[in-house]
């Protein structure tokens, strides 16, 4: 049986894909629909589908990142509501493309493709994301946090901020002063801000490498980061423990 993953950070139009494929390809087997683009590349490396039904603008990870980092035999469909990339998409032959809203003849013709081409590693597919990777940038990068305290707005730059981190329904805004709390999730703070300055060090924690004052290894060789002008030391999960090895 062909399994296959669907990742839409918009649940309905996800679960409307999924209802769409189970009458255009009954024998599919839909293993895991992702919310965003780290949760599917970390689901693809984990289950490794046959197929990927990937929106391009996703939180975290976008689309043509996700696919981009695939390294088993997982093929990928786009799906998009931004021809002007897709289009280019589809003339890599590895490459397929859905564009929304959906419409029932063309994921008919998207199914007929996918069962008849056998599976390849096609060089166009690698050369093909990278072109594509700039149309999907992701918009202007986060400058300020605005976080209510009662009756007050607080504007904070991001520059000031020493972590980000998940907590309950709320996320931690930490800098050298105070902490502040928002209701914006991790994953979508993660798309907004600047990756070569802020990294995600655990699935609920997000450092500014600008006041990173080293890392310590306990005696089970767990990694912790410390951060200038926080006493507390900050645990890094294994996922992201590699981003730490050469530094």
């Amino acid at each position: 049986m062909t399994t296959a993953l669907i990742a839409d950070d918009e649940p309905h139009l996800a679960q409307y894909l999924k209802a769409q494929l189970a009458q255009a390809w009954p024998d599919l087997d839909i293993v895991q629909v992702a919310a965003n683009g780290v949760e599917a590349a970390e689901a693809i490396a984990r289950l490794e589908p046959d197929l990927a039904f990937l929106d391009i603008q996703m939180p975290g990870l976008t689309g043509l990142e996700v696919a981009q980092g695939i390294e088993g035999s997982t093929r990928v469909v786009f799906v998009t509501a931004y021809d002007q990339y897709a289009v280019e998409a589809f003339e890599a032959r590895a490459v397929d493309y859905l564009l929304k809203p959906l419409k029932a003849d063309r994921l008919a013709a998207c199914v007929a493709r996918l069962r008849e081409a056998p599976a390849q590693d096609d060089g166009a597919l690698a050369a093909t994301l990278k072109r594509l990777l700039p149309a999907a940038a992701a918009p202007a990068r986060l400058r300020y946090v605005r976080a209510a305290q009662g009756e007050l707005m607080h504007q904070i730059p991001v520059g000031d901020v020493l972590f980000f981190h998940a907590d309950d329904k709320y996320t931690v805004v930490q800098t050298a002063t105070a902490e502040h709390l928002i209701r914006t999730p991790i994953v979508e703070l993660a798309a907004q801000l600047d990756p070569d300055l802020f990294w995600q060090v655990h699935r609920s924690t997000i450092i500014n490498l600008d006041h990173l004052a080293g890392t310590r290894r306990d005696e089970q060789s767990r990694l912790f980061v410390r951060v200038r002008g926080h006493a507390r030391e900050l645990p890094v999960s294994r996922a992201y423990v590699a981003l730490f090895k050469a530094m």
